[in-house]
Order: structure tokens, then C-alpha cells, then sequence
């Protein structure tokens, strides 16, 4: 198994959504140009180190003050795309659902209610004056949802193991991709990206053979959501799938092994051919796969 340094923040894996710099209106377009140009950029792991800070503090900072002006970028057939960071809108998201994943006591203990109540009367004015808001990131701690696989094929994986880092500070076996938000000296990628007109073909596709097949449920809904989210950007956007901090959960050998894009896309197609066993046997090796890896949560 990779071995994780203390910096290595939590395992979480992301939904992203790339837009060009087309899609965003001035004075915004002209801040994506510039930070565009810039050589070095910060990846997933600097933002959450930045995020985990600011609840060191006593009381701590449940968001950030301020929006970061931070940005994923990637380049594609001549065209720039940028995932804006957004943390702050992202921060009061997620506070809104810790209520549901901690017990109360250590909920209280890490965020005092007070701390709580203060940030949710800030996005609720905030939220008025931005009614439009939406993020360009998702997340998901300790797991995948199977609805994000449903976006992706098989054929756009990336997976890349790590690598070491030299004395000299080289590296062998690595790529020079400077714009993959996961590439870092010894960090695995494991990550898929598809067109966003693909990513809707799909989800529509995905959806008709569902309801087909069964009654509403969790992965009905949970796939209505994503694809109406997608709806919110540029039809020329990038739809990224990136297996983030799990990467550190999990060793080599099962990273090389994880196709659940493939198993999803063959439980999909199985439903639609009228094959329920084969349907059920993808489902089963997507839900022990993604079994065990929650476990992990808890192991010591």
C-alpha cells in the first residue's frame, strides 16, 4: 500500500466539471485567462490542507472568509477549460450534511453549534444575493457513488501508479502533465474524463434503462441529480471522475484491478437486454468492491 505522510488529508474522491473559458463572463473570464498562464498551480491535496486548517483555530473556521480564487485547469484540443475551486460555496454545502454522517457529541466537539448557527445564517444571506450558485466539484468521502460511473467508460481510465522521487528531487516514472489536479511525486491517479455531451448521453441513457427495469430508488435518484446538475454547464465542459485521497486507501494491485466504469456500463446494458442475472452480477462486484473499501473507514 502507498505509504501516506501526515499531510496526506482525507479520502475523498471528486466529480469535477471543467468549463472553457468561454462559458464565464468578464470580469471573471479575464481572471481564468491570467491564472491560466500561470506555471505552477496548486492540486486537490493543497486545498484540503488549507481547509483542515482553518479548523485548527479555536473557535474554528467552519468556511473560508473569503471565495478562493483557485482553479483546476486543463487543456484539450486547443481549448482551455478551467474547475473552479470554490471552497467557500462548498464548505457551507457540506457543513449542511455533516448533521447527517457524526454523531451530535463529536459533531459539537469539532464544530461547536454556535460556530454551526453562525455559518448557516452567512450562506442563507449569501444564498439570497446568489440564488444561481452552483459548485463545479463534488465530493465523496470513503467511496465512489455508482451514479458518477455511469458518466464514464472504461476506455477514458487513467491510471497511473506512483512513482518514486529521487535524491535530486527527479522522478522516475513520472508524467509531465503539469495540469493533473492529482499528479504529485509518489501519488497514484486513478481518473476518468469524458466530453460533457457524452457524460448527458449517458446519464439519459443510463436512466431510461433503469426505470425500465425497477422502481424509483437511491441510484435512480442519485443519477437525476447528477444529470441535472451537468445541465448547469457549457456543453463544451470536460466531466472529470477523480479517485482523489482514495488513492491512499487503497494498494496497487487492486487500483490496477478497479474497472467499475466496465461494471456499471455491463449492468446498464444487461438491463437494458431484459439479462437481470447479469445485471445482478455486475451490481455484486461493484458493491463488494466498494464494500470493502468503506470498511476501511473504520479499520484501525
Amino acid at each position: 500500500m502507498p505509504k501516506v505522510s501526515s499531510v496526506i488529508v482525507p479520502y475523498a474522491s471528486y466529480l469535477r466539471v471543467y468549463e472553457p473559458l468561454a462559458a464565464f463572463p468578464e470580469p471573471e473570464r479575464g481572471h481564468w485567462v491570467r491564472y491560466a498562464r500561470r506555471r505552477e498551480r496548486p492540486s486537490y491535496q493543497d486545498e484540503l490542507r488549507r481547509s483542515l486548517a482553518d479548523l485548527v483555530p479555536t473557535p474554528p473556521v467552519p468556511v473560508p472568509v473569503h471565495e478562493s480564487g483557485e482553479a483546476f485547469v486543463v487543456e484539450t484540443d486547443g481549448v482551455v477549460c478551467v474547475c473552479p475551486w470554490r471552497t467557500r460555496l462548498r464548505g457551507w454545502q457540506a457543513l449542511g450534511d455533516l448533521g447527517g454522517q457524526l454523531p451530535a457529541p463529536v459533531l459539537d466537539a469539532v464544530l461547536p453549534p454556535v460556530v454551526r448557527r453562525q455559518a448557516a445564517a452567512d450562506y442563507e444571506q449569501w444564498l439570497a444575493r446568489n440564488p444561481d450558485a452552483r459548485p463545479w466539484i463534488r465530493t465523496a468521502t470513503w467511496h465512489v457513488p455508482l451514479n458518477w460511473f455511469v458518466l464514464v467508460a472504461d476506455e477514458e481510465r487513467l491510471y497511473e501508479p506512483g512513482y518514486e522521487t529521487g535524491g535530486d528531487g527527479s522522478t522516475a516514472g513520472a508524467g509531465t502533465d503539469a495540469e493533473e489536479p492529482s499528479a504529485r511525486a509518489g501519488v497514484p491517479v486513478l481518473r476518468y474524463r469524458t466530453p460533457m455531451v457524452q457524460a448527458r448521453r449517458r446519464v439519459a441513457r443510463g436512466l431510461k434503462a433503469l426505470r425500465d427495469a425497477m422502481d424509483e430508488g437511491a441510484l435512480i435518484d442519485g443519477l437525476v441529480d447528477v444529470g441535472r446538475w451537468l445541465e448547469e454547464f457549457h456543453p463544451r465542459s470536460l466531466v472529470e471522475l477523480d479517485y482523489g485521497g482514495l488513492v491512499h486507501a487503497l494498494p496497487d494491485e487492486l487500483l490496477d484491478e478497479d474497472h467499475s466504469a466496465a461494471d456499471v456500463a455491463a449492468g446498464i446494458e444487461a438491463l437494458r437486454a431484459g439479462d437481470g442475472v447479469g445485471a445482478g452480477e455486475a451490481y455484486a462486484r461493484l458493491v463488494e468492491r466498494w464494500r470493502a473499501v468503506r470498511e476501511r473507514q473504520f479499520s484501525n
